[in-house]
């Protein structure tokens, strides 16, 4: 993450978004326009950045991000698009996304990132997709109390399904214009809608099956990269374990690669 301070010589730069605050102190500079060269008028003139206003209508890319702090899209990102992945902790569909340069965060409010990257946010999915000015949003919200596998025991269970529920509204209405919903066949498609897209792991190279459903908006149909031969139920035979849940929600590479491939060029 970059941090830039206007007024001091407080810099660190790794790749990531960057921060700035204001206003500067007295006599600050701002920072050598070559550190920052998609942003190159932003840096150029004198310091006359004193307010908000002034800096916003001189980059376009402003966003508020707390008290005194703005910040603007990932430098190292090329052009790509801010993607959240929702309710992800393994980050296989945020490892796709940047693989070809998108800036992807994965965030799970109870889970850190499996592979110990820095682009997971450890908190609300709900939160961070209202707040975080994204381009794309790919959510995984728990199936536990929605999916229509343990429908045996959903008369026990109407106060979860109902925040369950709840939690996929709130996902669906942010205010983010390209967002795709997955989960089993679940509760979801009775009680908001019915799915847009029934996809398979074999339709992405992995002879299996797993019917997994897509609620899109602003997003095409995923199309299928490598169908292959095998049917196997794998996920549905795995052994009971503390660990089953999670091994069951990862996403499948396949699918994470055609997710990036061919929903990383709808912006």
């Amino acid at each position: 993450m970059t941090v830039c301070r206007f007024g001091s010589s407080r810099l660190r730069w790794g790749g990531g978004p960057f921060f700035f605050s204001f206003p500067p102190r007295r006599g600050g500079a701002l920072p050598a326009p070559g550190l920052f060269p998609r942003f190159p008028r932003l840096f150029t003139s004198p310091p006359v950045a004193r307010s908000v206003r002034s800096v916003k209508s001189r980059a376009p890319a402003c966003r508020p991000f707390g008290a005194g702090f703005f910040i603007l899209c990932n430098p190292a990102g090329q052009g790509g698009m801010r993607v959240l992945v929702a309710c992800e902790y393994s980050g296989r569909v945020r490892q796709a996304f940047r693989a070809i340069g998108h800036e992807a965060w994965s965030c799970d409010l109870y889970e850190p990132a499996e592979d110990g990257s820095q682009w997971h946010i450890s908190g609300d999915a709900v939160k961070a997709a209202y707040e975080g000015g994204w381009d794309l949003m790919i959510a995984h919200p728990p199936c536990t109390h929605l999916a229509v596998s343990g429908a045996r025991w959903w008369k026990d269970k109407a106060e979860e399904q109902k925040e369950a529920l709840a939690f996929v509204r709130a996902l669906m209405a942010a205010p983010i214009h390209r967002i795709a919903i997955e989960n089993p066949v679940s509760k979801i498609s009775s009680a908001i809608r019915k799915p847009d897209q029934i996809i398979h792991p074999w339709q992405f190279g992995h002879g299996e099956t797993k019917a997994t459903c897509l609620w899109l908006k602003g997003l095409p149909l995923l199309v299928p990269t490598n169908v292959v031969d095998g049917r196997e139920a794998n996920i549905h035979r795995m052994p009971q374990s503390a660990y089953r849940w999670k091994n069951r929600s990862r996403t499948y590479p396949g699918i994470a690669s055609a997710m990036a491939a061919q929903w990383g060029k709808a912006a």
